[in-house]
């Protein structure tokens, strides 16, 4: 294993990539244990991986939304079930910028902290004297094997345990408990056809008491405790170019092995190696260009938007949607481009030792998350057509 420890003050990226040649070693481990193992979480750690986007008082890097991304582009590119819990985990990780200081200090100051939460509002927590008593089940908690930490996301009840609570506009008030894992009840069901090793368990919580300072509302930010760019841009935004730059990455991974099997592959029937064919050449320049144009676009939109936050101090929707726009696309032609450069690897890619059959399970399982979902393409569409969106809740 590379040393990372002494890397530790370099760029996040440098870090990153000094961790790919273990994750190439360790996919079949991870995959085969469905969760990081020892030596690979070590290494992420060692790297301060998992602090990229935590807040500078409890020892965190609140980084720029294109770092963020090309670190998970690199992570991505070794391992993809690795770049996915990476992603998760940093989008969780912000908001240890929503809780007080010395919350955020107790939860997130240790070197292993992680959080992992579920999909959706599913829970129920009921407003009791300084807290809440907190109800629910939550499913792809991502990264929830090596997790500290589990967030529930819960509508808030009255004390009555049955009259919702309400914001003056009307909205029904959400929280985000985070509690120790062990307070949970955690799931094995993760059986699944690619990103096997993101340990996606489902957890639940029975009635337990969570203290009002270790919950948090990721969308009041008056809360946010640290002036970073990053934590007054929407978490679910910053998923997007998360998992963007996760299919960046497993196509360039993908695109990068075939250019290596074509120095010495001969096709069947075939008079020369592939890389003498004049149409695997260009075959092959056009998926390049396509791979830049996908990964060009997205940074590119990124550091718009992570730019007028920066001298802003907000988005504005005309960005909110373009950077949706850019990751939406970018995921389903990144899915694209992969599956089209495995059937150009031709009967070499169906073979789980080769490095294309478990990276294409990897872009088309991760292609199923909400990120990729085709009617942000409508909301988009009404944005351009002067209509309001049909949902702000992914902008």
């Amino acid at each position: 294993m590379n040393n990372v420890t002494d890397l530790s003050a370099e760029d996040p990226r440098t870090r990153a990539a000094s961790v790919v040649p273990l994750l190439q070693e360790a996919a079949s481990r991870i995959e085969a244990a469905r969760e990081l193992p020892p030596d690979v979480l070590q290494a992420l750690h060692e790297a301060r991986l998992f602090r990229m986007t935590l807040p500078h008082a409890v020892g965190g890097e609140a980084v720029d939304l294109r770092t963020f991304g090309e670190v998970i582009e690199i992570i991505a590119a070794g391992d993809a079930s690795t770049g996915w819990v990476m992603s998760q985990g940093g989008g969780c990780a912000m908001a240890a910028a929503f809780l007080p200081p010395a919350s955020a200090k107790r939860l997130f100051g240790p070197s292993n902290a992680v959080l992992a939460w579920g999909a959706g509002i599913q829970g129920k927590a009921i407003a009791v004297d300084g807290g809440y008593r907190v109800t629910g089940k939550w499913a792809f908690a991502s990264g929830s094997r090596h997790a500290t930490l589990l967030g529930g996301h819960s509508y808030v009840y009255e004390a009555d345990g049955e009259t919702p609570r309400h914001h003056p506009n009307g909205k029904r008030v959400d929280r985000t408990a985070l509690v120790a894992r062990d307070k949970a009840t955690v799931h094995d069901v993760w059986d699944v056809m690619g990103l096997r090793g993101t340990g996606s368990d489902t957890f639940e919580l029975n009635d337990l008491f969570v203290p009002e300072d270790e919950t948090v509302d990721r969308e009041d930010q008056s809360a946010v405790t640290d002036p970073a760019p990053i934590f007054k841009i929407n978490t679910s935004l910053v998923y997007a170019v998360g998992f963007s730059s996760l299919q960046i990455g497993i196509a360039r991974a993908m695109l990068e092995a075939l250019r290596e099997l074509a120095m010495d592959k001969r096709p069947r029937g075939g008079a020369t190696v592939l890389r003498e064919s004049a149409v695997f050449q260009s075959q092959l320049a056009r998926f390049e260009a396509r791979l830049r144009m996908i990964r060009g676009s997205l940074f590119f939109t990124a550091d718009n938007v992570y730019n007028e936050v920066a001298e802003a101090g907000a988005i504005s929707l005309d960005n909110r949607i373009s950077l949706r726009l850019t990751c939406t696309h970018a995921i389903n032609e990144a899915v694209a481009l992969s599956t089209e450069i495995y059937r150009a690897a031709g009967a070499t890619a169906i073979f789980p030792s080769q490095p294309f059959e478990r990276r294409l399970r990897d872009a088309l399982t991760a292609s199923q998350q909400v990120q990729a979902r085709m009617d942000h393409y409508e909301n988009v569409g009404r944005h351009l057509l002067d209509l309001e969106p049909n949902s702000t809740m992914f902008l």
